[in-house]
């Protein structure tokens, strides 16, 4: 299954914990996040239809706490308790990635690692390019196909989630799905229509460490392979699993634990 049905059955949770906080964006924009642990700083991004609480169902989150990282886990704009919006210009111009730096810089944060994972990596892939404070970053479930801005996948989703749209077998699932846990469709739709394009160029000019990972069954967001190849010094590995399961494998966690070490 493709990115945008990443972690596509996961239940997710928009229950305010005592470890939700909230601060105010560039714009105002009240964006929710967790932050959990001492230690240094790993930030988690979570994917397509999909809140931070996704990462609760991995073992990576676990583990880095129990290592002794500090894990900041947002909600991205339009997803799970951060502001949504049906106006256009709230998710334009890589909002959500204003958003992650505004975040770094409101928690006065020097820096840091990252760690993406399916829409989350191309979200993270343009953090890359606009903040010199990420050390290490991990892209995860994710090949060279995003730096297409006329990608056929995310034009089809983006399609999928306007109002009055005609669904077709590849997007009907997605579409129920995210009408079932009553997320917004028109946010979903502004989310694949402005989604962070970032040319291999400036994938090139990249000087932190990454890491390239994906399951053995998960090409179809593109080859992983050639996203490392474009990245100066990347590594890449490849692990058992399929998109939906592979970033919640214990092989997951310790690929990326020895990375950041």
């Amino acid at each position: 299954m493709r990115y945008i049905l990443v972690l596509f059955f996961l239940q997710i949770s928009f229950i305010v914990n005592a470890q939700t906080q909230f601060f105010s964006s560039f714009d105002g924009a009240k964006i929710a996040y967790s932050d959990e642990g001492n230690g240094s700083v790993v930030v988690l991004v979570h994917g397509f239809i999909n809140s931070g609480s996704s990462w609760e169902a991995t073992i990576l989150k676990k583990e880095l706490i129990e290592k002794g990282y500090r894990v900041i886990v947002p909600d991205l704009r339009g997803n799970g308790l951060s502001e949504t919006s049906n106006e256009a210009a709230f998710y334009q111009e890589d909002a959500e990635v204003k958003d992650l730096q505004a975040l770094i810089s409101y928690l006065k944060i020097k820096k840091f690692g990252v760690v993406g994972y399916s829409r989350g990596s191309i979200v993270t892939a343009k953090w890359l390019t606009a903040d010199k404070r990420i050390k290490k970053a991990v892209l995860g479930g994710m090949g060279l196909d995003f730096t297409n801005p006329e990608w056929d996948r995310r034009i089809l989703f983006a399609n999928a989630f306007a109002e009055g749209a005609v669904l077709t077998e590849e997007t009907k699932g997605a579409v129920a799905y995210a009408t079932s846990i009553h997320a917004n469709l028109k946010a979903l739709h502004y989310l694949q229509l402005y989604q962070p394009v970032t040319p291999v160029m400036e994938l090139k000019k990249i000087k932190a460490k990454v890491l390239i990972i994906a399951g053995d069954k998960d090409l179809e967001n593109g080859n992983p392979r050639e996203l490392h190849a474009v990245i100066p010094k990347s590594k890449f590995v490849i692990i058992k699993g399929v998109h939906n399961e592979a970033h919640k494998t214990a092989s997951f966690s310790k690929e990326i634990l020895s990375f950041l070490r």
